[in-house]
């Protein structure tokens, strides 16, 4: 009787405080700077700049060590969460398990993209489990890649494959992630996506209502009419931006502001120098610099909690 009832408590004990919520799922879109660039560990002197701007010395910072204290456990080991999970198909493999580093379209655990900290704040703020969902590519527009149906003309392929990268994930689910059961809800949308459409005089012209369309159409795909939606700035080099680029952080501003439950979120102030980062040549990438992707990540996930009114759990 004595051990019945140590059993009985040790499986309630265990048993995740979340078990019978619904899984919150969050789907992450856009292109190379969605994939995830920032470096977390490599430091040749030579390819990576010696480790300037990766995650395991940006976050040595006396002034950061506070914002960075919850990535890594008492041993020194990147942390894994068992109530914030991530799916990301990469050409390689299909990339899925406990938030942490290395879901970006690289192979091995040398990455991160805005989903590290986005899925850290927002797993903090949600009772329930959380599944995020990242489809994205490098080197793609709205303009041709991703067209939605409602922009007319025809339908750009990545669009479909998007759409079909979220209903794999959410299909395969209860299968790759059976602790999570079968039951979901679609909690939120973020973008992060426009360089390739500073380059042609027409998909700049066209990326406001492209990306207000391309919304729309996902939101009715999905059948949340009023899903949450994050828009990232494109913000790469800072402030000193030409002018193409200028037009682009405009017109993802002002989309936002066409949509209802939709914020578009600056990130031109997490801009680091190239002689602070890893990829002095990537400039596309953000330098490859960690703390930039990581603080994305962090105005993501704290303007989705807000749109959302999430608190605490």
């Amino acid at each position: 009787m004595k051990f019945a009832l140590l059993l009985l408590v040790t499986l309630t004990f265990v048993k995740p405080a979340w078990a019978a919520g619904k899984v919150q799922v969050y789907i992450l879109a856009g292109q190379s700077n969605m994939q995830g660039q920032g470096v977390v560990d490599l430091d040749h002197p030579m390819y990576y700049n010696g480790g300037k701007g990766i995650l395991n010395n940006v976050m040595q910072n006396p002034k950061m060590k506070e914002v960075y204290a919850h990535i890594k456990d008492p041993q020194g080991n990147y942390v894994v969460r068992d109530d914030v999970f991530v799916r990301h198909v990469t050409k390689e493999e299909t990339k899925r398990g406990g938030l942490s580093i290395g879901f970006t379209s690289y192979s091995g655990k040398h990455h991160i993209g805005p989903e590290f900290q986005f899925g850290h704040l927002i797993g903090d703020a949600t009772k329930q489990p959380v599944l995020l969902i990242k489809t994205a590519w490098g080197g793609k527009s709205i303009y041709k890649d991703f067209r939605p149906p409602s922009s007319g003309g025809e339908v750009g392929p990545y669009y479909k494959q998007m759409l079909d990268e979220i209903q794999q994930g959410l299909t395969a689910m209860q299968t790759e992630f059976p602790k999570l059961g079968k039951n979901y809800e679609l909690a939120g949308f973020v973008w992060f996506q426009g360089w390739n459409d500073m380059f042609d005089k027409d998909a700049l012209a066209q990326y406001e209502t492209n990306l207000v369309n391309l919304v729309t159409d996902v939101r009715k795909s999905l059948g949340v009419e009023q899903l949450p939606v994050v828009i990232g700035e494109t913000g790469n080099m800072g402030e000193e931006a030409g002018d193409n680029m200028k037009q682009i952080r405009l017109a993802q501003k002002d989309a936002a502001q066409q949509l209802d439950n939709a914020v578009f979120v600056k990130t031109t102030q997490f801009a680091r120098p190239k002689e602070e980062s890893p990829n002095v040549g990537h400039g596309h990438h953000w330098f490859g610099n960690a703390e930039s992707y990581f603080l994305i990540g962090d105005a993501m996930g704290k303007a989705m909690i807000e749109l959302k009114g999430l608190g605490s759990k």
